[in-house]
């Protein structure tokens, strides 16, 4: 069992990624440089850390983001580029534990998309959950099904708090 936990939402650009963010902190969101408190059920809370903005469409590498970040839960979002292998890449070699939530299609998608990077088998080869979303469907599920997990995770290592 890890003791980090990398949650991930994996599209296209425009996809909805940053939609599902600020669904599920109920505001707008973005990177900072310190963690922030995400409320789960009951009051309890925990501390993550977010890039919002992937490091892909950035231009940079995740581990100049996260190299000094000892948040146990980095939620981020990764465009679906070639350049996403770098990210996940940096989160294997640091044994996070990975959720992926692909927006397949994404909000500004034609339509479903084929995997032609070959990420999803490799995600599951690499012990990761994955599930993927309708990113135009409403961002509501896919936010609370990103905060069950969180909340199933974070319990079980006793990283949840009462909520201020």
């Amino acid at each position: 069992m890890g003791d980090r936990l990398f949650v991930g939402i994996l599209g296209n650009r425009n996809s909805g990624k940053s939609t599902t963010w600020n669904t599920l902190f109920n505001s707008t969101v973005r990177t900072g440089k310190n963690t922030r408190t995400l409320t789960l059920y009951g009051a309890e809370c925990v501390e993550v850390f977010l890039v919002s903005g992937s490091p892909e469409e950035r231009q940079l590498y995740a581990g100049n983001i996260l190299e000094n970040q000892d948040c146990h839960i980095i939620l981020c979002s990764i465009q679906y580029t070639e350049t996403v292998r770098k990210t996940l890449d940096y989160v294997v070699e640091n044994e996070f534990d990975i959720f992926v939530q692909w927006l397949n299609p994404g909000h500004s998608d034609a339509g479903e998309n084929y995997d032609r990077l070959g990420l999803f088998p490799w995600l599951v080869g690499h012990e990761a959950t994955v599930a993927i979303r309708d990113g135009r469907g409403q961002p509501q599920q896919r936010s609370e099904e990103l905060r069950q997990f969180i909340h199933g995770w974070a319990k079980a290592r006793n990283l949840t708090f009462p909520c201020p």
